[in-house]
């Protein structure tokens, strides 16, 4: 008997799986409110050029004196006449037609965004590119918290990370809400970032680890629903409340709440088997079979039941990899390599779509629904297919489809906004989609001696994706559409790196890097051997198919 086994025995999926998994599934709500926040909180309304103050204006009729027109006939957003131009068209040479930049400030629109950082702290003209700078500093510490407090849960447990990352949350959030100055505002969601990234980690780790193995892709699905359903909360949320502090504020006060129930969850029985606590092992799993109803199944257990019932588990957990065996060992160095590849562009590509919703010259909150809506049909699709084509075409269509799209809206007009809306919102279903069969694919490749660690890899090279694609959006400024041409080919790049992987679909877990090499030689061993070897548990998950 396995672990899993024991989950059966104490209920299964009883009342204990479904309240806790609901609790822990909550936050996960707003994760997609942080995630995509700068949408909103960082939106660049119309400006043009603030007129020196000691000028005397006829109220629109003399402010074109000041302003020059771009090619669209509308006034200069960083540049103004350094002297009124008035009367007829004077010639280039006249001192009437020399420019300055906008040395007393901007006047921006603010019928859409009454106020954002953009209009708070001027982050326009030649200070841009600091709008994307915070939104990299954000991923960075998405990265930062993947790696740091990763490490941290496998060393003091879920729980107690869990409850902490909420509280960091919501503190730091409330402060962003509350800084004074744009250093300390980048400060406070570099902060957010990290705890959202362990939030998301974890969240996903403790469930899984409390279902049985049958249950554990429902599990998936829906945290990757519960993000999907908070991008539409997100759009809802930011038309109800437009001013950023207001909306920043009112993201971040739920994790109080979340905080303080989190004391009351249950931590990991398998991961305190892994610490070899066999004592607080039986006590959880007794304390869950009487939720559960399962009282006198519950009194079957004990400590000499546990020894022989997780001694695989125990002595399979003794076997520790790094993660420089990913690049020591051949094989694993051919899996890491490729899935690298694949993790990158996923991130790299979504992130560069879902964080320029004005560039699609729409409604940004209508986009932000129809974004979150794609999902839901393009993560039922990415379902369907992994299981009936399996999960190599799966990937290299779903990269190739994206990267494609990507690349024919950054050769359409600007004006065809409902061509262009269109295909970003066909190659963003495609990254979700990608998303889904990345985190599955990379579990099922790696060995299990080594899997936590090579979905830690792939979950900081998505990382190191998300933090470039901001700062790749700055080319916009030498060539428009180089951002799409650069977002666009990327992913069609990665899909070949598929064709280097092996199918997984119907193959046993691989446990050892011995189990790959007989995979690739195809002497795999026989399907029915794969129920026990399901039985080692898999040592912790890593959502980036929710889009972190």
């Amino acid at each position: 008997m396995a672990f899993n086994d024991l989950l059966k025995q104490v209920g299964g999926v009883g009342r204990f799986q479904q309240v806790q998994v609901a609790l822990v599934v909550l936050p996960l709500l707003l994760m997609a409110s942080h995630n995509t926040l700068q949408n909103f909180t960082a939106a660049i309304p119309h400006h043009h050029c603030r007129v020196p103050p000691n000028a005397s204006l006829i109220p629109e009729e003399e402010l074109g004196a000041w302003l020059p027109r771009d090619a669209r006939g509308r006034p200069e957003s960083c540049l103004r006449f350094a002297t009124p131009r008035r009367g007829p068209p004077l010639t280039n040479s006249s001192t009437a037609n020399i420019t300055e930049p906008c040395v007393d400030g901007w006047i921006y629109d603010d019928s859409t965004f009454p106020s954002t950082i953009v209009t708070e702290w001027d982050l326009v003209c030649s200070h841009r590119a600091l709008r994307q700078l915070a939104q990299s500093l954000y991923m960075v510490g998405v990265l930062l918290g993947a790696v740091s407090f990763g490490h941290l849960a496998d060393r003091l447990g879920r729980r107690k990370v869990l409850i902490l990352n909420y509280l960091q949350t919501a503190v730091s959030g409330t402060c962003a809400a509350y800084a004074p100055n744009f250093p300390l505002y980048c400060t406070f969601r570099l902060l957010s970032g990290m705890s959202l990234a362990s939030i998301a980690i974890n969240s996903m780790t403790i469930n899984v680890e409390w279902m049985p193995i049958h249950t554990r892709a429902y599990v998936g699905t829906l945290t990757g629903y519960a993000y999907s359903l908070g991008q539409f909360l997100l759009a809802g949320l930011a038309y109800a409340v437009p001013r950023w502090r207001h909306l920043q504020l009112l993201v971040s006060v739920p994790f109080y709440a979340f905080f303080l129930y989190s004391w009351f969850f249950t931590e990991s029985a398998r991961w305190l088997s892994s610490r070899g606590r066999l004592d607080l092992t039986l006590s959880t799993l007794q304390r869950v079979a009487r939720i559960n109803g399962k009282q006198a199944e519950g009194a079957k257990l004990s400590l000499e039941v546990l020894r022989t019932s997780l001694q695989k588990e125990l002595t399979l957990g003794k076997a520790q990899a790094s993660a420089v065996d990913l690049l020591r060992c051949p094989a694993l160095r051919r899996l890491f390599l490729c899935l690298s590849m694949l993790w990158f562009a996923t991130s790299f590509a979504y992130y560069g779509l879902v964080m320029d919703l004005q560039g699609f010259g729409v409604s940004v909150y209508l986009i932000q629904v129809i974004f979150g809506a794609v999902d839901l049909p393009a993560k039922l699709v990415c379902f369907l297919v992994i299981n009936s084509l399996g999960r190599r075409p799966a990937q290299a269509a779903s990269l190739l489809l994206a990267g494609i799209c990507i690349l024919v809206n950054a050769v359409i007009p600007r004006d065809q906004t409902i061509v262009r809306t269109s295909l970003a919102v066909l190659g963003k279903g495609c990254l979700a989609s990608s998303f889904n069969c990345i985190f599955l694919y990379t579990g099922e490749l790696y060995p299990t001696i080594i899997r936590q660690t090579g979905l830690g890899v792939g979950s900081t090279v998505a990382r190191v994706g998300s933090i470039v694609s901001p700062l790749v959006s700055m080319t916009t400024e030498l060539y428009p559409t180089a951002p799409l041409f650069i977002f666009g080919a990327i992913p069609v790049a990665a899909s070949a790196a598929t064709a280097l992987l092996p199918e997984t679909r119907g193959q046993p877990l691989p446990d050892t890097v011995q189990d790959l090499d007989s995979r690739r030689t195809g002497r795999l061993r026989q399907p029915q051997q794969e129920q026990q070897k399901q039985m080692v548990p898999l040592q912790g998950t890593a959502p980036e198919k929710n889009g972190l």
